[in-house]
């Protein structure tokens, strides 16, 4: 893999390297992060963190990407964490909990692209970031990002006559749908709408409908194969069709993008951002 697009070189030989620990270190998308952080000259794997009956738990974290680092994958969160700048997590909801309360307590920043978290548990980062540093978002592409912006642009002018469908695909691995960044996009849609995107969601159709409601928003769902992340937002009107849509080839695009998001921390306060705020889009 080339070194990462758009890294910040460094202005001088004695800047302090991050240090990056990775939860869910041998899933896919961890996998891709320790390939990154190891390439990267300004970050430094600090830990790899596993579940507890994980059969990896002890290896060499480098060796999931072809080359020893001296890092030991391990399940013990609070010893792995100590002394860490930033944690990135991708991991299920309930382990992104664990993680976040040793967070806290041991002053560990966070980036966070855990999907599927109820309104409670986003409850819980928000609370968590009165002391530290949290970006979380539901997709952390640079692309993917540019393209919520896009959307504000495009759902105020085709505010009226236009009926919007949101269409999603992912691997047949993926646990919860629709995606959050499918969601995300649903939730600024609907914002610039004036929407609540809980009343106007319709999230599967079967049998007579009747007619489209047009003040409602579409989901449709894809799982298959190995495709990495495909959504495509759909303004149908009379006579034309404008679609935005963002394909994401490799989960690389996600872990330099989380790892854009570590590097924004260093220089925040305590907080709770997004990939708009690291991106400058606000």
């Amino acid at each position: 893999m080339a070194n990462s697009p758009g890294k910040p070189q460094n202005k001088g030989f004695n800047m302090k390297k991050i240090k990056i620990a990775i939860a869910g270190s041998s899933g896919r998308m961890g996998r891709a992060l320790l390939e990154c952080v190891m390439q990267a000259d300004d970050l430094v794997l600090h830990a790899a963190l596993e579940h507890g009956g994980s059969a990896l738990l002890g290896k060499d974290a480098g060796e999931l990407c072809g080359a020893a680092c001296g890092v030991k994958i391990s399940a013990d969160v609070t010893a792995a964490l100590q002394d860490a700048d930033v944690l990135i997590d991708f991991t299920r909801p309930e382990g992104t909990l664990l993680h976040l309360n040793a967070c806290r307590k041991l002053g560990v920043n966070m980036v966070v692209g855990t999907t599927g978290l109820s309104a409670q548990q986003k409850a819980q980062l928000g609370a968590a970031a009165q002391d530290i540093g949290i970006v979380f978002a539901p997709n952390m592409s640079v692309g993917v990002n540019l393209v919520f912006k896009l959307l504000e642009t495009a759902s105020r002018v085709l505010a009226h006559g236009y009926d919007i469908e949101i269409i999603e695909a992912h691997h047949r691995h993926k646990v919860d749908a629709p995606s959050g960044t499918a969601l995300g996009m649903g939730e600024v849609v609907a914002r610039t709408l004036g929407r609540d995107l809980a009343q106007c969601a319709v999230y599967g159709r079967e049998g007579v409908t009747g007619e489209r409601d047009p003040s409602t928003i579409g989901f449709a769902t894809v799982r298959g194969g190995d495709i990495v992340g495909d959504h495509t937002v759909l303004y149908a009107g009379l006579g034309e069709r404008i679609e935005i849509t963002h394909k994401a080839s490799s989960r690389a695009t996600f872990a330099l993008g989380a790892l854009r998001a570590a590097r924004f921390l260093r220089e925040q306060p305590a907080g709770m951002y997004d990939m708009q705020d690291v991106l400058g889009l606000k």
